[in-house]
């Protein structure tokens, strides 16, 4: 009984490891495209950003750390790590940003909105 017992925990942890597919394989990418809306002017900019560079656009200093791609087999996504400070170098959001899911962590600030379009 306990031989069968191992052999079957054996059996499942092989499966396991063997046949799961990798879904969380990413395309680094050098340039994340971000939007920026001016929410006094009533404006939306494009922007490029690349990796490691900093961007001034408005009052505003973006620096995109990381920029991905889904897998090619999955379902098209980006993920961005961005850095965005005032003209003060007063840090107002860092973390990641999803294209497919853009309300759940985008910077919303008073006076500006920034979030993710794709990565190049």
């Amino acid at each position: 009984m306990i031989k069968k017992t191992v052999f079957f925990a054996l059996f499942c942890v092989f499966t396991m490891c063997f046949s799961a597919h990798d879904s969380f394989a990413y395309i680094e990418k050098d340039t994340a495209i971000l939007r920026v809306m001016n929410k006094a002017a009533g404006k939306t900019q494009t922007v490029f950003a690349a990796k490691d560079k900093n961007i001034r656009i408005e009052g505003l200093t973006i620096k995109v750390r990381s920029c991905k791609q889904s897998d090619p087999f999955d379902a098209e996504n980006y993920f961005a790590f961005v850095e965005i400070y005032t003209k003060s170098d007063l840090r107002i959001f860092s973390g990641w940003m999803n294209r497919n899911e853009p309300g759940q962590n985008p910077l919303q600030d008073d006076a500006y909105d920034v979030w993710l379009e794709k990565c190049e």
